[in-house]
């Protein structure tokens, strides 16, 4: 008989355990650790340190830094390109642009331009530094008296009365940078609550001197450290640098001495002969850098320094030469797949090996889900060698270990753990402090393809084979089935507020396979008829399986009023689960996902609400963190013109043809802008010129894992011959369909 304990029971429970256990795991994770932070690349070690340093470095978007306003007063005269600062790509500190500040101060009238911070996802606005520091040029020079004044503003929209930004150097010099430093404590706050330097979110400029002159200045690189941090340090040479060559871009990678005087790498190139000038810079502690260069036939070479923020820069490194080539369909698909796969091997958390939910971001905060994509592609990384197959293993068994002893409930992991220490991080506030069973859904279902696939009659492999079973058997999905009917399961599941959340899973959307683990497990299943009673919750007020027509394409999954779902819907549960050849009597959800897929391309196509750059080759709708942060995008009904390359991309599998032809225009048309060290940027907005500085767990690994399904069907073939999932369609009551 199942004994229920309270909440406090079993945290108590929970307590002993770890006490008596707290002294032998100590010393392992002690010991686990150091190996970590030693066989994990450097560069999933200095994301915080930018995210608390740097306030503006670069403009992603071409012609303007999406993150600015201005506004202007007549008669005085400001340049903006659709309300925002422009960006100047000739003269800059870091590469490869700088800001552009060009006005005219007239009596009576005004100008302000305000330079917001980039608070990407996770970012830990917690600037630790005494002094703004910006690098300030004027062609013509300016006189310390004409410059603009400047004031600040913290998140929570305090600020500060102004102070002159001249009072703070000499005259500018004619062509010539000039570092200013502005100690924080002279900003004293104006607001009716104090400013808060460290909770720095936007720096306003405004008109100074009225003296009537036309003005030009390039404003770049602007960072809070302290006024004494790494001024004479002159950094070590980045060595051993190589370059490869694809179709339109030439990946760079070195070796660098864990140094906290750099700041950034800074990229030289040379083309044609000419002299090695910087192109470009790379944040410390990622040692890889892509120059796309856009032309299939060249050859560029290229050497890189390490430098401080003062610009203490190291000798330039030996130089390296790589030519681009013409690319064959195949030979792009296994491009990006690569690029992808990088996020989950080079960006990995030290400590544990698991995914990090986004770089740059907070380093600790590790993701359930996007780690089992991330296992995923770790499978087709090992059998494509882009790593090797021992490498992958050993990398299987840190995860698998750390699991073994990070924080669960009643098997089951939350939806974010601590990479350093293992517990819980309820990033979704005060209830989500517990377990999350379709992230956890999400991370066995890497875990099952790679026990299969990982097959090997040695040590290593059975060991992990042994590791992912004992996690996999823990888990309780009975348990999760939360109302008195027992008729359904619930996602959260919290020690101290119990099913709070109350969040019943019923579909259409993506944890379809929640449900099917659920009832394969072969140690705490759910009965079979869950799947009716609760993904398609027959016998409730949920609408499941209405059909729709859209474009002369039918849908048998309609997902709200007047829109198919997000096409992540068609990637996450079906990653490792093969739906090809069967259906319930809603649909086959192979043909309704590549209809779907089909309907987000014709609505590319069709572009009923105009967007700039949508097409027949730019498609790909999905939930994905937009330029105004998360929105569940959908077509007709949530459209602002944002694609995410992951959402045509990961529809390879269903629609190869479609998807190669996004993959080529994301890539040949638009790469200057979207491609970047690991593959594809995030999303993307031409509409109101806009592009995402931070790469997704989530988001990568399904082009990976997708276009392997749609080429070799690897991953399908390895989760679905688990004994467990044999025969997982006959138990739910699906039926063979020939229509594929």
């Amino acid at each position: 008989m199942h004994i229920f304990k309270t909440p406090h029971e079993l945290k108590a429970d929970l307590n002993r355990t770890q006490t008596l256990s707290n002294a032998r795991h100590l010393l392992r994770t002690l010991i686990v650790f150091a190996v970590s932070v030693l066989s994990i690349s450097g560069e999933a070690l200095a994301d915080q340190n930018y995210s608390q340093q740097v306030f503006f470095e670069n403009s992603l978007s071409p012609r303007s830094y999406f993150y600015s306003t201005g506004t202007i007063s007549a008669p005085s005269t400001l340049e903006l390109i659709d309300g925002k600062l422009p960006v100047e790509t000739s003269d800059f500190i870091s590469g490869p642009n700088a800001l552009v500040l060009q006005w005219q101060s007239m009596p009576n009238g005004g100008w302000d331009a305000e330079i917001n911070l980039y608070t990407w996802r996770n970012r830990n606005v917690d600037f630790s530094g005494d002094s703004l520091f910006l690098w300030l040029y004027a062609k013509d020079g300016v006189r310390a008296a004409d410059l603009p004044k400047i004031a600040l503003r913290d998140l929570n929209r305090n600020f500060t009365a102004q102070l002159s930004i001249g009072s703070f150097t000499e005259d500018l010099a004619p062509g010539r940078w000039t570092r200013v430093r502005i100690p924080l404590a002279r900003f004293l706050s104006a607001s009716l609550h104090n400013f808060e330097p460290q909770r720095l979110a936007a720096i306003i400029l405004a008109q100074g001197a009225a003296d009537g002159s036309a003005h030009t200045l390039y404003i770049d690189d602007i960072r809070v450290e302290n006024a004494e941090q790494n001024n004479q340090h002159t950094p070590a040479t980045p060595k051993n640098i190589e370059a490869k060559g694809y179709e339109r871009h030439i990946d760079l990678k070195w070796n660098a001495e864990p140094d906290p005087a750099v700041a950034q790498y800074v990229i030289y190139r040379s083309m044609h002969g000419e002299p090695f000038r910087a192109i470009s810079v790379q944040r410390y502690g990622v040692n890889r850098f892509t120059d796309y260069v856009g032309d299939p036939h060249t050859t560029a070479s290229y050497k890189i320094s390490a430098r401080s923020s003062s610009l203490q820069e190291s000798q330039l490194s030996a130089a390296v030469m790589a030519s681009t080539h013409p690319m064959t369909d195949d030979e792009l698909l296994t491009m990006v797949q690569e690029a992808s796969f990088r996020y989950y091997w080079e960006a990995a958390e030290p400590n544990s090996g698991m995914t990090r939910e986004n770089t740059p971001g907070d380093d600790d905060v590790i993701a359930l889900g996007a780690s089992g994509f991330g296992i995923m592609a770790m499978v087709v990384g090992a059998d494509r060698s882009f790593v090797s197959r021992e490498e992958v293993v050993d990398r299987l068994l840190r995860i698998t270990d750390f699991l073994s002893r990070a924080d669960r409930y009643h098997g089951v992991w939350p939806h974010f753990l601590s990479g350093k220490t293992g517990h819980g991080l309820a990033v979704f506030g005060i209830y989500d402090d517990g377990a999350d069973l379709v992230e956890t859904s999400f991370l066995l279902q890497g875990l099952l393809t790679a026990r299969q696939y990982f097959n090997g009659d040695n040590e290593k492999e059975r060991r992990l084979r042994g590791n992912i079973t004992e996690l996999w058997q823990a888990v309780d999905w009975d348990w999760f089935r939360a109302t008195p009917g027992k008729d359904a399961l619930y996602w959260h599941w919290s020690p101290d507020y119990a099913f709070h959340i109350a969040n019943r899973l019923q579909g259409w959307n993506e944890v379809m396979i929640t449900y099917l683990l659920a009832i394969a497990s072969p140690t705490h299943p759910a009965p079979a008829s869950l799947y009716h009673t609760g993904y398609t919750a027959e016998g409730t007020n949920h609408t499941y399986g209405e059909r729709h027509t859209y474009y002369g394409i039918q849908l048998d999954m309609n997902y709200g009023p007047g829109s198919p779902g997000p096409l992540f819907f068609t990637h996450y549960s079906y990653m490792g689960y093969d739906p090809r050849g069967w259906r319930d009597k809603y649909a086959n959800y192979f043909t309704n996902n590549r209809n779907e897929a089909l309907v987000s391309q014709a609505y590319g196509l069709a572009n009923p609400l105009h967007r700039e750059g949508y097409g027949a080759d730019s498609w790909g709708i999905t939930a994905v963190d937009g330029p105004k942060g998360y929105r569940e995008y959908k077509p007709f009904t949530e459209d602002d013109g944002t694609i995410a390359p992951t959402g045509a991309i990961s529809s390879y599998a269903y629609t190869p043809q479609q998807s190669l032809q996004a993959l080529k225009h994301f890539y040949r048309d638009l790469g200057a802008q979207l491609w970047d060290i690991y593959g594809f940027r995030d999303a993307f907005n031409q509409q109101q010129n806009w592009y995402s500085g931070i790469t997704m767990g989530l988001n990568q690994a399904p082009m990976v894992v997708m276009i392997e399904n749609g080429r070799t069907g690897l991953v399908w073939r390895n989760f679905m011959s688990n004994s467990e999932m044999a025969h997982i369609q006959q138990t739910i009551g699906l039926t063979p369909d020939e229509n594929k």
